[in-house]
């Protein structure tokens, strides 16, 4: 049976982690924060003491990390995944992180005989729960037909977009619509608030109408109920970063991101920062329109 390595069980990473343990894989974890794991551990999982350890464990690594300082933490040094990976095995990195980044630590996994798939996935924890995750894939061909069964545990819709680095730039690229789109339906209701209309009658209607995409679906109810968090305006606005600095390494213009990382910036000044980044962002054009 494939052996599965897993490090970084946050909310998402535990989610996955355990739809794995799910389909039966044999799943040995690793966070930095092992209390975190304690679920996880009472269900079935193994646990690993180092990244290194992990890794040497495994014959599929997945990793699901904050940002590409920590993935690279996570792989350097003397007890980490780079020493410990074993020959043949496949390393997915299901983490959003820099593409360039990405492309480098790929070049450095084919040097110790293994693979590296940047596997970023697009959802959230309410989307996996629902079995409706979707995953890109970019790497070798051979690499990825080796863990696509692995992968479809984790959710219905697969998609391999070419070499390394293609498929964390597929994600640069939906989490900059996401964000963008998400700000622009809290401007449209925060302006008409203003103008008297009800905000719980205009998101019922938003549910019903054209726009109601599925981020919308399970975003737009945040702003009757305040009950969950599926990413602060921190870890959000982190994506409109990655997506501006391959625009300027690129040439390109991106003007939408750029007025969308605005207001995500007057967000993180909000009261309800630590909210999802709708609520923050939702509330910063109230403040904006003298509405608090």
């Amino acid at each position: 049976m494939t052996r599965i390595g897993f490090a970084g069980l946050g909310a998402m990473g535990a989610g996955i982690a355990r739809r794995l343990l799910d389909a039966g894989y044999d799943v040995v974890g690793w966070n930095r924060t092992k209390e975190k794991a304690e679920p996880l551990l009472d269900a079935g999982m193994g646990w690993a003491d180092t990244p290194r350890e992990l890794a040497a464990s495994a014959d599929v690594l997945f990793t699901m990390l904050t940002n590409t300082e920590a993935l690279e933490a996570v792989a350097e040094g003397h007890d980490g995944v780079l020493v410990g990976l074993r020959d043949g095995a496949v390393w997915a990195d299901i983490s959003t992180i820099a593409p360039d980044a990405s492309m480098a630590l790929a070049e450095r996994v084919r040097e110790t005989g293994a693979w590296f798939l940047d596997c970023p996935v697009s959802g959230s924890p309410a989307t996996l729960a629902a079995g409706q995750m979707s995953v890109m894939v970019g790497g070798d061909r051979a690499a990825f037909e080796r863990v696509e069964e692995v992968l479809h545990a984790i959710g219905p819709k697969v998609t391999y977009i070419g070499p390394n680095g293609q498929a964390i730039l597929t994600k640069v690229a939906i989490n900059l619509a996401l964000v963008v789109s998400v700000t622009a339906f809290a401007e449209g209701l925060a302006l008409v608030e203003k103008a008297g209309v009800d905000r719980a009658a205009v998101v019922d209607a938003v549910l019903k109408s054209v726009i109601a995409s599925p981020v919308i679906g399970y975003r737009a109810p945040l702003l009757v109920e305040d009950t969950d968090v599926f990413a602060d305006v921190e870890l959000q606005q982190k994506d409109l970063v990655l997506a501006q600095e391959l625009a300027r390494r690129l040439g390109m213009a991106v003007p939408t991101c750029a007025a969308t990382t605005e207001m995500l910036n007057a967000a993180r000044s909000s009261p309800l920062a630590d909210r999802d980044f709708l609520v923050s962002v939702h509330d910063a054009y109230r403040r904006m329109g003298g509405m608090q």
